[in-house]
């Protein structure tokens, strides 16, 4: 892969304006306008909605099968981001999976405090299945906060009696609102993008009053017992990096099948950046080729036949220790 590119990603991203942790109203306006400088593809169609009483934003790309759905939760730590912004990584899932993306626009911290966020993701989901969308064909998609607001979601829907869907994939989660792992200082000098100092005031924000410990804001703590297979990836280069490695190891412990994919060198949440790094390229298809597989097993298992899928192999990727 380029070190050019890592690097020229890496500049643009240290001058970028955004201060994840600085006022919540200019942070998210000036997200939304980075997320959105680039317009959308020609052949992708946006459609909003709601599900469950929850606002979404349909995200469809050309030859989609329109039985499966990719439920995807965007990240901005739980304070900035919305569905539409999350729409160009979100289409270039949909197009690599084959299937439409359903993005949630779950309620935002501090107007909106934990739980806000899980109930919401919990209510598209539950209302999927009330439209009669198996289970085995959904598959969950999120990045940073929106990465641990999925695990933090399936451990909702498994305590509630809920199926769980055929896969989750995460991207860079935020999986421990503590802010305690290893790499939130031992990579700070790496990351481009995220501060120590910034998590903690979101944190604090999407908190309120509840402990950071508690499961369904710091997935791991979380007993995550019988849910779906697990695909983690994260890039070397972000203080978040500990999280992913912590939250597949939690995984693993509680019998998960987990894959754990760690690109060196690349920034947090770095397969939004697909159309300058070659490793976001990479990483897309990993995770599109995960979600079919067990797609395509999940149907297998619903039909009452053994499945006979050819595993996915991960990629030519450095796994942290």
């Amino acid at each position: 892969m380029s070190g050019q590119q890592r690097r020229a990603l890496d500049e643009m991203l240290r001058h970028a304006p955004l201060d994840v942790g600085g006022d919540v109203t200019e942070a998210r306006t000036v997200f939304h306008e980075m997320m959105t400088s680039i317009p959308l593809p020609t052949d992708v169609t946006t459609a909003p909605g709601h599900l469950g009483g929850v606002p979404v934003v349909t995200v469809d790309t050309p030859g989609n099968d329109p039985s499966r759905v990719l439920l995807y939760l965007h990240g901005g730590a739980y304070a900035i981001g919305s569905a539409a912004d999350a729409a160009g990584l979100a289409a270039d899932v949909s197009r690599r999976c084959g299937a439409r993306a359903v993005c949630v626009d779950y309620r935002l911290a501090p107007e909106h405090p934990f739980p806000a966020a899980v109930d919401d993701a919990l209510a598209a989901y539950r209302a999927l299945l009330d439209q009669n969308v198996p289970a085995e064909q959904i598959a969950f998609v999120g990045e940073s906060a929106g990465g641990g607001l999925t695990t933090a979601t399936l451990v909702a829907a498994r305590d509630a009696g809920l199926p769980q869907p055929a896969s989750a994939t995460v991207f860079s989660p935020w999986a421990d609102l503590t802010v305690s792992g290893t790499s939130t200082t031992g990579k700070a000098h790496l990351d481009p993008a995220l501060t120590p100092e910034a998590l903690h005031t979101r944190a604090h924000d999407y908190l309120g009053p509840t402990t950071a410990t508690e499961p369904l804001a710091s997935p791991i703590f979380a007993d995550l017992t019988g849910l779906p297979p697990l695909l983690i990836q994260a890039g070397s280069h972000e203080i978040l990096l500990d999280d992913a490695l912590r939250l597949a190891a939690r995984a693993a412990d509680h019998d998960v099948p987990v894959q754990l994919q760690v690109w060196p060198q690349v920034p947090h949440v770095f397969q939004a950046f697909a159309a300058l790094l070659d490793e976001a390229d990479e990483a897309l298809d990993s995770a599109a080729a995960f979600t079919r597989t067990h797609w395509a097993r999940a149907a297998k298992a619903a039909e009452g036949s053994a499945p006979d899928v050819t595993p996915v192999a991960a990629p030519d990727a450095v796994l942290q220790p």
